[in-house]
């Protein structure tokens, strides 16, 4: 059913595609369009995740660098069943991930060193899971395909003026046809990245919840990243904003709304999806209490913190930074 959904998937955006060069250049223009596309959807299919990582500038780490999150990753590729991922990390504030990859045996997960800063243990876990189940569903293929033939409609479409409209192609269309390509073009990309997207998430959430066990880490950790990209740029995906998908939370700078024009659903529905989730595994009300919305920088109470259970306790030890670079300093859970 995947394969069936990628190859419709493909077909569309190849067509979309087609319709561009038709408004720019006529039906020789059209055909450009298609030996371009079908050269993209093979060399996405080969490179696409390659090339999303190395837009996020993302770094492979393993468990000499990033001990323990690269630990993390193992144990629940473990428990969900899958090989395991390359690891990477990117050097960004912002709290964020996304997984990318054709299929599981060539499959990737990336965090952000904000995420790990951030997060406690459990929310970084969840989140990780939440990525897994985006490899398990095979969905990796079709978002990072969906993302590198999204940016190249939008460059054409946001270029179509330069290179369309003039007397010697035969578009009948002429000028209109240009403008059309302009305005459509980037627009309906970003149709196909929501509904791409949007549906998706809601199933990596569950999936996610079920290999970590444990909705309300998901929650907390969808809860904590969206008010961490509220306040954070990301400027890397504001370059790339075709990859925006990708992210467990939008990346972009004013993408909040769970609108016609967002490609993630609202944050407060998913996280309301979970604490249904976990009521329903608890068998009580108690997992259905609303969550904790505290000033930046204190830690949110509730069952996926424990703070409640646990005595004050001193000052901690500074983390090490999530590069693990610092061998001789102190041990942080990241190092």
């Amino acid at each position: 059913m995947n394969t069936l959904r990628t190859a419709m998937l493909l077909a569309a955006m190849t067509a979309l595609f087609m319709g561009v060069g038709y408004l720019i250049g006529g039906s020789g223009g059209m055909m450009i369009a298609l030996l371009i596309a079908a050269a993209m959807n093979l060399f996405s299919y080969w490179n696409a995740d390659k090339m999303v990582l190395s837009m996020n500038r993302a770094v492979e780490v393993d468990e000499r660098n990033a001990p323990e999150y690269y630990a993390i990753v193992q144990s629940l590729a473990r428990q969900a069943g899958l090989p395991m991922p390359k690891t990477y990390l990117i050097d960004n504030p912002q709290p964020n991930a996304f997984a990318t990859g054709r299929n599981p045996q060539n499959a990737a997960v990336a965090a952000t060193t904000g995420l790990l800063q951030q997060l406690s243990h459990e929310e970084v876990a969840a989140v990780m899971a939440h990525e897994l189940a985006h490899v398990e569903h095979r969905d990796t293929l079709t978002m990072t395909i969906v993302a590198t033939l999204a940016g190249a409609i939008s460059m054409v479409g946001n270029f179509a003026f330069f290179f369309g409209g003039n007397r010697d192609n035969n578009n009948s269309l002429g000028i209109i046809g240009v403008l059309v390509a302009m305005i459509v073009a980037p627009f309906a990309a970003m149709i196909v990245q929501m509904a791409i997207s949007r549906t998706r998430e809601y199933e990596a959430d569950r999936r996610g919840a079920e290999i970590c066990g444990q909705p309300l880490w998901l929650a907390s950790a969808l809860d904590k990243i969206a008010r961490g990209a509220e306040r954070i740029r990301n400027p890397d995906a504001e370059r790339n904003p075709a990859t925006a998908h990708l992210f467990i939370i939008n990346p972009l700078s004013g993408e909040r709304m769970d609108s016609l024009f967002s490609t993630h659903p609202n944050t407060d529905n998913r996280i309301a999806a979970l604490q249904a989730m976990a009521q329903d595994m608890a068998g009580g009300a108690s997992a259905r209490q609303p969550m904790p919305r505290q000033a930046d920088g204190q830690r949110p109470s509730g069952p996926w913190e424990r703070a409640a259970e646990q005595p004050e306790q001193p000052p901690a030890r500074p983390r090490s930074n999530p590069w693990g670079r610092n061998p001789t300093g102190p041990k942080g859970p990241w190092s």
